[in-house]
């Protein structure tokens, strides 16, 4: 691997996916349709191997398509980056989240465990993730909840993730008061994110959306966000806006991607080394090798960031026909 002095700074903002298996195939979930890449764990040795390519460091998410937790490397892997003073977070599905491995989250010094759930019952969570582990992970959440306050911990901080579309919306109220019920203070909605360029898979279809959708959707959101109010509860979108505001397509900014910050402030690597534009990427076009900027088992952090792939990709995003992954993108709304 050749020096390379990149055009920008090398992002002090990672994500990795720390696996690509999963225990759930959700309906709104790209691994619905079948994975994009083969199934495979991202070893330790990889993660520092990747880290230690970039001196400043300062936030990593441990997530990608698969669930985190089915990596078993998942705590040395936090304990390193803690070592680096990075702030870390994931996202899970909470499945796996039992006594263990709740203590050992604990004992990492991760920062924050977001919890996907999209349901406020089984029977929802049913529809939306075709799993009957609502229960179960409403409980290993109210557990670990508990043992944070019991133990004066103060991290990981708590937050559930809701996907918003039409199957599902009627129940964000009782989601709301469901997170309250759990002591869990932040949850956060999510938008729909679908090809732009083929008609789909599961609920990631245009007419499962809620952008623009009718005066019941926004209202439904107004009381939600009332419930989390007097509930003493952070009703957030999954960015920069609130709720109400990332489901609207942007007409006073019809073309958001081209202020997109991600392609000259972090990278997205996926468990075989992928490197993507962003999370989001995977989930909005059907052109995989169209945004696949290189692979960190073959090239530098460095090479990759300066390279043909990714310069190409930030001049397109700057036009009026960018890249097909980010045609459907909003500005402000995802993390």
């Amino acid at each position: 691997m050749q020096t390379v002095s990149p055009i920008f700074k090398l992002p002090k903002h990672l994500y990795i996916e720390t696996t690509s298996r999963c225990n759930l195939r959700c309906r709104g979930c790209i691994l619905h349709r079948g994975s994009w890449e083969l199934q495979r764990d991202l070893s330790l040795k990889e993660l520092i191997m990747i880290c230690d390519q970039l001196p400043k460091l300062e936030r990593v998410a441990l997530h990608g398509i698969g669930e985190p937790i089915l990596n078993k490397e998942l705590p040395n892997m936090i304990r390193y980056l803690k070592e680096r003073k990075a702030f870390v977070f994931f996202n899970s599905n909470g499945i796996l989240l039992d006594e263990i491995c709740q203590n050992q989250l604990i004992d990492t010094g991760l920062d924050e465990l977001r919890i996907s759930l999209d349901a406020s019952s089984p029977a929802g969570y049913k529809t939306m993730r075709n799993s009957d582990k609502f229960n179960l992970i409403v409980s290993n959440v109210q557990a670990f909840s508990e043992r944070i306050k019991s133990l004066h911990a103060s991290h990981p901080k708590l937050s559930l993730w809701y996907l918003g579309t039409r199957e599902n919306i009627s129940e964000l109220p009782g989601f709301v008061r469901l997170a309250a019920a759990l002591g869990i203070t932040e949850v956060y909605l999510q938008r729909l994110v679908y090809f732009q360029d083929h008609e789909g898979y599961g609920l990631a279809r245009p007419e499962k959306t809620l952008m623009d959708s009718n005066p019941a959707v926004a209202e439904l959101i107004h009381e939600s966000y009332e419930i989390a109010k007097r509930s003493g509860v952070q009703f957030n979108a999954s960015g920069l806006r609130n709720p109400l505001e990332s489901l609207q397509t942007g007409i006073r900014n019809p073309l958001p991607w081209k202020r997109c910050y991600r392609p000259t402030t972090l990278m997205y690597i996926t468990a075989n080394g992928n490197v993507l534009p962003c999370c989001i990427s995977p989930f909005s076009t059907s052109d995989y090798d169209s945004i696949i900027l290189g692979n960190v088992f073959d090239n530098s952090l460095a090479e990759i960031w300066s390279g043909h792939r990714y310069r190409a990709f930030r001049k397109k995003r700057k036009t009026e026909n960018p890249p097909k992954c980010c045609k459907g993108c909003g500005i402000l709304w995802s993390l």
